[in-house]
């Protein structure tokens, strides 16, 4: 008769692995476990996309010649970088709460599978403490003892088949616990690359303003009429349109041509200034067009609102207090306040194209000043975030979705 010890331990190690899984869940992001997948696949190709946008942009910058240029994409390459980390943080989050599933999942199958072990190792260990004289003594008790050898030599293979299997169901408990340990490091990996490439980001932007200093007189007034539009305006729409026949105007102001030479005889010369023509809105916005900010899409283009009014453009709820970008390079022709959408940024595209940004908490541009695309604008809010993008052609909204590059 093999030896009933050999079994004994099974249930204390299933008992073990259980109260080693007992401990406090972290909050689900997600309810669904098919949409916690999605979300963890979605971070996984937010961080590789932002990691070759830093990539180029660091390449560029290390080839750019002009001081301006250079500290622009080093600002660009860096927000990059800061979008990266916090796909790493929500690619970790996903895990971690895929792998809490997963372990109460086998914590259910558990305790349902050591329950009747439990018992029969307990019957067994009561048998093994009968003593053997004891059982001599007794009438048909070497009967009894024939029977019990024949049902312990038919029921220890099962025993053996179904302690296998929990051995694996252990295994597979430990696997978890190293997989949410290297998740739980890359979580805090992503949280202090996270800290340290804001700090550099806002050292750049310091010196940025410093060196920015000298054109100050001229930005100042022109953020001055911005504000005075924006105060004028009755609602966003209006802002915008007025915007845009400012920056129209520009376009036709620098259009115009220079001073003309005096020709060597101005008698005999004739001079005909042609019209400067209209600008006319490029096919599409400048290449490279993007998303500001990473985050799930709430509201698509042309969406109905509560009000009944259709949505002018996507609504993405991004992480708290996540880096938001410019989609695309241009000029910042608004930065401020807005009624009731918090900090916003319009930003106006060569070819008559206008992106508008809002839902920021923090702005790090100013009116007047040159952007390259994905050039840091600010950040979402802290709670309940949600950054808004409307994408304009003279004036009329269209869907940026189709627009991305």
């Amino acid at each position: 008769m093999r030896p009933v010890s050999r079994f004994l331990p099974l249930a204390a190690v299933a008992l073990l692995a259980l109260a080693t899984g007992a401990s406090a869940q972290r909050d689900a992001a997600y309810d669904d476990p098919a949409e916690t997948r999605t979300a963890l696949q979605k971070a996984l190709a937010d961080g590789k996309a932002a990691r070759e946008r830093a990539e180029r942009l660091e390449d560029t910058a290390a080839r750019a010649t002009q001081a301006a240029d250079k500290t622009a994409r080093e600002a660009a390459a860096l927000a990059a970088r800061i979008q990266q980390s916090e796909a790493g943080i929500a690619a970790a989050e996903a895990r971690l709460v895929l792998i809490e599933r997963q372990k109460a999942a086998l914590r259910t199958r558990l305790a349902r599978k050591q329950k009747p072990l439990v018992e029969l190792t307990a019957a067994l260990q009561n048998l093994s403490r009968r003593p053997l004289a004891l059982s001599v003594l007794r009438p048909g008790s070497v009967r009894e003892v024939v029977y019990l050898r024949a049902m312990l030599a038919s029921a220890l293979p099962q025993v053996e088949r179904r302690t296998a299997a929990l051995r694996d169901e252990i295994a597979r408990g430990k696997a978890l616990e190293r997989e949410a340990k290297q998740a739980l490091a890359s979580f805090r990996t992503s949280e202090q690359e996270l800290e340290t490439r804001r700090k550099a980001l806002a050292a750049l932007e310091s010196r940025q303003r410093l060196a920015s200093r000298q054109a100050s007189g001229t930005a100042a007034r022109e953020a001055e009429r911005a504000l005075a539009l924006a105060e004028q305006a009755h609602d966003l729409d209006a802002l915008v349109a007025r915007l845009d026949e400012a920056g129209s105007l520009r376009e036709r102001l620098a259009a115009l041509p220079g001073p003309i030479i005096r020709p060597p005889r101005p008698a005999e010369s004739q001079v005909v200034t042609p019209a400067p023509a209209a600008p006319q809105a490029a096919a599409r916005p400048p290449s490279g067009y993007q998303l500001p900010v990473a985050g799930r899409i709430v509201t698509g283009f042309g969406a109905i609102s509560p009000g009944g009014m259709p949505s002018e453009g996507v609504t993405l709820v991004p992480r708290p207090a996540a880096q938001v970008v410019a989609p695309a390079a241009g000029r910042v022709a608004f930065a401020g306040g807005y009624r009731g959408y918090g900090r916003i940024v319009i930003v106006e595209h060569p070819g008559g194209w206008t992106s508008l940004v809002t839902g920021l908490v923090r702005l790090d541009v100013a009116v007047g000043d040159r952007l390259v695309a994905g050039s840091p604008l600010g950040t979402a809010a802290p709670v309940r975030p949600a950054v808004t993008l409307e994408l304009r052609r003279e004036g009329d909204p269209v869907n940026p979705l189709e627009y991305l590059g």
